[in-house]
C-alpha cells in the first residue's frame, strides 16, 4: 500500500505529481532521501529563490542565475544538492520537461 501511494505522490523522476501537496517538512525527508542529512539555511534560501523565480516565470532559472542571486560560487546548486534536480525535486517543483531535466540531471 505504502509503495503504491509512493507511486500516486511521485512520477518515475521523484518529482512530486501536485506541486501544492510541498511543505518544508517534505522538503526535509526528500533531502535526506537524496544524503542530504539537513537542510541549511543557505539550502532553504536557495529552496525558496528557486521556488520565486518558477512562481514568476514559470520555467526553471537559467543554470547558476540564483547561485549568483545568493552570491555564492556559480557550482553552488551541485554543491548544495549533488545536481539541480536534486534540488528541484526537494524544492516540490513541477516537472521542467524533458531538456531540463537532462541538463538538471548532470553531475
Amino acid at each position: 500500500m505504502e509503495q503504491s501511494l509512493q507511486e500516486t505522490r511521485f512520477d518515475e523522476y521523484g518529482l512530486l505529481r501536485h506541486p501544492e501537496d510541498w511543505s518544508p517538512e517534505l522538503a526535509s525527508e526528500l533531502a535526506r532521501q537524496e544524503a542530504i542529512p539537513h537542510l541549511t539555511d543557505l539550502h532553504w534560501a536557495f529552496i525558496d529563490s528557486l521556488r520565486n523565480y518558477y512562481g514568476k516565470y514559470r520555467v526553471p532559472p537559467p543554470a547558476g542565475l540564483i547561485c549568483h542571486d545568493l552570491e555564492l560560487d556559480e557550482w553552488c546548486c551541485h554543491d548544495l544538492f549533488h545536481n539541480c534536480l536534486n534540488a528541484w525535486r526537494i524544492a516540490g517543483l513541477p516537472d521542467p520537461g524533458e531538456e531540463a531535466k537532462a541538463y538538471m540531471s548532470a553531475e
